[in-house]
């Protein structure tokens, strides 16, 4: 086999014993308030870390292009309460119009 597939594999086993360690914590430890605010908090904050290194960053540069418009114009549109699909599209179309126009990195 090669390194890749020996990576894989042990990735794999670690994510399972992650997994299998996180089912054997006691019902006492997850009903704790510190740790119910974190694991309430933890995939918000992982998901804003994901939009802000995909909006922001291309490689190892910081790039203000389309994909910053697309999420402003996101951002209006959640603040209108408007549906998720709605969302979306506003964003796409948004970040499309913004590179017809030359903003495209």
């Amino acid at each position: 086999m090669t390194p890749t597939w020996w990576a894989v594999i042990l990735a794999t086993l670690g994510c399972y014993l992650t997994k299998l360690a996180g089912h054997s914590v006691p019902q006492s430890v997850l009903d704790r308030p510190l740790v119910k605010a974190i694991s309430e908090a933890l995939p918000i904050a992982l998901l804003m870390a994901l939009v802000a290194v995909q909006t922001f960053a291309v490689g190892q540069h910081l790039v203000l292009d389309a994909r910053l418009a697309g999420l402003s114009a996101a951002v209006v549109a959640l603040l209108l309460r408007a549906p998720f699909l709605v969302v979306v599209v506003v964003a796409a179309a948004t970040a499309a119009l913004f590179r017809a126009m030359g903003w495209a990195v």
